[in-house]
């Protein structure tokens, strides 16, 4: 159980967490109910922040099954990249059903996974070509 824990170091916990995430959003993975905005970081672990307002999810038991939802598939993610994810929610999200949302979350880590795979790869070959060029 050990490794489904939720320490508050995979926690985005202050404002200025969020705010390197919004100011420097460098992955974003959109659906019909979430967005997922993420960057790297150097800690060597993801670290995750919730965002659903009231205006999306009206009632205090809403936002807090769909938060509950979010933290455990993100436990479920295993071999997560080191990135400051925010998950915000969209219009739409109290009138799911619970396999629903965790089938659109574990989507979205997948797609956020394989993203910044895509990143690295995408990273390395720019760079290659411009050292070739100059040299």
């Amino acid at each position: 159980m050990k490794a489904l824990s939720f320490p508050k170091s995979h926690r985005l916990l202050r404002p200025a967490d969020y705010g390197k995430v919004f100011d420097d959003v460098q992955l974003k993975v959109p659906h019909k109910n979430f967005l997922i905005l993420a960057t790297p970081n150097n800690l060597g672990h993801a670290r995750i922040g919730l965002i659903f307002s009231k205006k999306n999810l009206k009632l205090a038991v809403q936002r807090n099954r769909i938060k509950r939802q979010v933290r455990e598939t993100f436990r479920h993610q295993t071999d997560y990249p080191s990135l400051d994810i925010v998950v915000l929610g969209r219009q739409g999200l109290a009138n799911l059903e619970t396999p629903t949302v965790t089938a659109a979350l574990n989507d979205l880590w997948r797609r956020l996974k394989r993203k910044q795979q895509q990143s690295l790869p995408a990273n390395a070959p720019s760079a290659q070509p411009a050292g070739k060029g100059s040299g």
